[in-house]
């Protein structure tokens, strides 16, 4: 066996484990508290939040993507030893996140008002006002999305993921805090809860960035590096980032065509639907924060060529997924009542809600930890293509086309979308984990 399979120990993993959950958990949940403030703005307000939210989302995976593409290579140069190669990625990353989403900010505020006509033109105009102040405000905070990004990407690199942590926790009550100021005490409607979180963004920005210069950091970033263009860096990074990118943004999309699929059933079924989503995302929080540990883990041992602890660490990393998902997906499906109690719904839809969210956690626990987790240590491994290819092809033919043929053709409304959802995780699930267990991603090579 390798020396390198002890180069994680059970303590190490913990401690990167835990407080990307623990975020996880923080961000779901004041979420839940911003729809709860924007709720008493009105009814066109929390409409227009929640479509600019939709909006907002396609941005924020295209963010997420080049941080993934960045934590991907700086990990691999972590492993490999070479701390200065790791710190100069780590400083591309923020060059061409900073510029890159300045110019995405700035083609959203010339063109903000046409664009959400021209993808939500029918609504109403007090919804498309709402929509369009939202927006706007939203724009500017991009740039501090993406610099928060890509320093997140460094310290969850080195598996300081406590830092993020604590940087969610302060950014986060800013966040809230200012939502009630801006509610209750300013009377400002959409633009007191847009406001705070711009604030928030940015305060989470500086001070990550402000972190990523410190000298004692295994890695850190040199204004040298930071303005000074290296091609091959980017290469590295983007070869990563482009299709991971590409396959979020399909995604997105068939997020967006299944939400028109679902408002063609009745009220009831709609209303199930939705309350069943916020259960859910909170029922997939497990197998979401496992996935940069994945990156991690095996982009450190695949950057120092040690194939053999990448192997190790993908099934020890595989079965701490299956123990964590298994245990949430159960607990939350237990609550799930309690939560109903919350909601004004007819008992018919609390039924409703109860077997969808039976359907998806008994899914999320023993199949999204190969479609979702483990796909992050095939992309850190170097297998991008592959893992694009499998992911956009089922999304839309599985995910798209069975939701189509059994909520609408077979009449089973909602349920057959979430049929759907679990049949397009158990279909990667078996192929990932087949290409795990072939070691094909071992001839790889990112850096």
């Amino acid at each position: 066996m390798s020396q390198n399979t002890t180069l994680f120990s059970n303590k190490s993993l913990r401690e990167m484990i835990i407080p990307l959950f623990l975020e996880q958990l923080l961000v779901m949940f004041v979420g839940i508290a911003d729809t709860l403030v924007v709720s008493y703005v009105g009814e066109a307000a929390v409409s227009g939040v929640s479509l600019v939210n939709q909006f907002n989302t396609i941005f924020i995976y295209l963010f997420t993507a080049l941080a993934s593409g960045g934590a991907v290579v700086i990990s691999q140069y972590i492993g490999r030893k070479a701390k200065d190669d790791a710190g100069e990625s780590a400083s591309q990353l923020l060059s061409f996140s900073t510029i890159f989403s300045i110019l995405i900010a700035v083609m959203v505020l010339i063109g903000n008002e046409k664009m959400l006509r021209l993808m939500f033109g029918k609504v109403e105009e007090s919804v498309m006002h709402s929509c369009i102040t939202y927006l706007r405000i939203s724009a500017y905070s991009y740039p501090a999305l993406a610099i928060y990004n890509s320093g997140a990407a460094l310290f969850r690199s080195i598996g300081k993921t406590s830092v993020t942590m604590y940087l969610s926790v302060a950014s986060n009550i800013i966040n809230v805090i200012g939502n009630l100021i801006g509610v209750f005490v300013l009377h400002a409607g959409v633009a007191g809860v847009a406001y705070p979180s711009l604030i928030a963004r940015t305060f989470s920005a500086l001070v990550i960035t402000v972190l990523c210069f410190q000298e004692k950091n295994e890695i850190f970033y040199r204004c040298k590096w930071i303005f000074q263009w290296n091609g091959d860096f980017m290469k590295q990074i983007l070869k990563i980032a482009i299709p991971n990118g590409m396959e979020n943004g399909v995604f997105q999309l068939v997020k967006v065509a299944l939400s028109s699929i679902v408002a063609l059933f009745g009220t009831y079924q709609i209303a199930a639907n939705g309350v069943a989503q916020s259960i859910w995302s909170l029922a997939a929080l497990a197998g979401v924060a496992m996935g940069p540990v994945f990156i991690t883990v095996i982009g450190q041992c695949m950057g120092n060529g040690d194939t053999e602890a990448a192997d190790h660490y993908f099934k020890k990393l595989t079965n701490i997924t299956l123990s964590i998902s298994s245990v949430w997906n159960l607990l939350i499906f237990l609550l799930t009542p309690i939560f109903l109690k919350f909601y004004a719904l007819e008992p018919e839809t609390k039924h409703l809600v109860i077997f969808l969210v039976l359907i998806h956690n008994l899914f999320n626990a023993v199949a999204y930890p190969f479609s979702g987790a483990l796909i992050n240590g095939l992309r850190a491994a170097g297998d991008v293509k592959f893992t694009m290819y499998v992911s956009v092809i089922s999304t839309i033919a599985v995910r798209l086309l069975l939701s189509w043929f059994l909520g609408i053709i077979l009449q089973m409304g909602v349920i057959g979308i979430a049929i759907a959802m679990v049949c397009d995780w158990s279909i990667r699930a078996v192929i990932f984990f087949w290409r795990q267990k072939s070691g094909k991603w071992k001839a790889f090579q990112v850096i």
